[in-house]
């Protein structure tokens, strides 16, 4: 143990160097921004560290930590909405986006809104059940299996005949 360390602060350090990398790719798929979601990874670790103690005692320390990253993406997200639409003016400007651009996957998810990004890629990315998306998100399995199915259609129409190749390390 590091001189002026304690026990629990050793045992973070660990923790956030082993996952670290996997949050982060996970907070990518969220935010669609690598700055985002440095700064989310970020916000989640700190936020671990605090409750580090609880989070160390689960069960599951890295379903905790996704968990804590998920809820937090959704809650900035909330409120970055909130505040976008006090200082927004009324009338809404026309959509920019015509047939003839690209659309990638990425750009497509931001498109989404926060809580359905983060079921999408809770449930296909991340491979987690219906069940276990609908506890991070405090919500009906029902709603996740809704909200999932427009979601994935909402992606459909946008994407089109896009043809996607994708790499997972």
């Amino acid at each position: 143990m590091t001189a002026g360390r304690s026990p629990d602060a050793t045992g973070f350090e660990e923790f956030a160097r082993a996952g670290q990398r996997r949050l982060y790719r996970t907070a990518y798929l969220l935010c669609g921004d690598a700055d985002a979601a440095r700064d989310l990874t970020q916000t989640t670790l700190a936020k671990l560290f605090q409750h580090w103690g609880r989070a160390s005692a689960a069960d599951h320390p890295d379903a905790y930590a996704r968990t804590v990253l998920t809820r937090t993406y959704v809650a900035e997200r909330r409120r970055r909405l909130r505040d976008f639409r006090a200082h927004t003016p009324i009338a809404a400007p026309a959509p920019e986006a015509g047939p003839e651009l690209t659309v990638t996957l990425l750009a497509a998810l931001a498109e989404l809104p926060p809580r359905a990004r983060a079921m999408v890629v809770l449930r296909y990315w991340e491979d987690l059940s219906v069940e276990t998306v609908a506890e991070l998100l405090r919500c009906s399995p029902s709603t996740v299996k809704s909200q999932c199915s427009r979601s994935l259609a909402t992606l459909r129409t946008r994407l089109g005949d896009a043809r996607l190749y994708t790499t997972r390390s």
